[in-house]
């Protein structure tokens, strides 16, 4: 599964290369811009989360260390939300850095682009509002651009995908069955 799922991230990631060179004009995301890692959900599909792991068990003991504390310190935070919509930084976040950046999710990687979605709209990276991403092209809810016509959204990728994918949720419900 790691090898095929492997195989398949990376083809994907090779046709956002494209989509990000395309629309460079408008993408201001740089390395210590993690706006977009700050607050979400960040969606992750059964097989990313394992992806993710072999990741994460290869980081320095320190680092592990760092994530352990985010993860319980969200989930701490989480309680209060119970039954609501529950927004937190990505514990694997350090230093404005992604500690797994070659093996983060597919939610991860096509954020900062605009396309469209399952219902015809556009998805705009929500970074369009602080002036970065798409911002010269975007106002109060119109797009003046074309978008990547495809759907990028996690469920509709993975359907590429001949593995299994498992369901989809937010990530810091995967630690609890961690």
């Amino acid at each position: 599964m790691k090898n095929e799922y492997g195989k398949f991230i990376e083809k994907f990631q090779n046709k956002l290369d494209e989509y990000f060179k395309e629309y460079s004009e408008f993408i201001y995301c740089h390395q210590g811009c993690a706006n977009c890692c700050e607050i979400g959900e960040y969606p992750f599909s059964w097989v990313e989360m394992c992806y993710l792991m072999n990741a994460f068990v290869e980081l320095p003991e320190e680092i592990k260390q760092i994530i352990k504390r985010n993860v319980l310190e969200i989930r701490r935070k989480r309680e209060k939300f119970k039954g609501k919509r529950f927004l937190y930084a990505c514990p694997f976040l350090v230093n404005k850095s992604c500690c797994v950046y070659s093996h983060r999710g597919i939610t991860c990687r096509t954020h900062g682009l605009a396309y469209l979605k399952k219902d015809g709209n556009v998805n705009v990276p929500y970074c369009a509002n602080d002036g970065l991403n798409f911002s010269s092209v975007y106002n109060d809810g119109i797009f003046s651009i074309e978008p990547i016509k495809e759907n990028l959204d996690i469920d509709t990728v993975l359907k590429d995908f001949n593995g299994e994918m498992g369901e989809i949720r937010p990530l810091i419900e995967w630690f609890e069955e961690l």
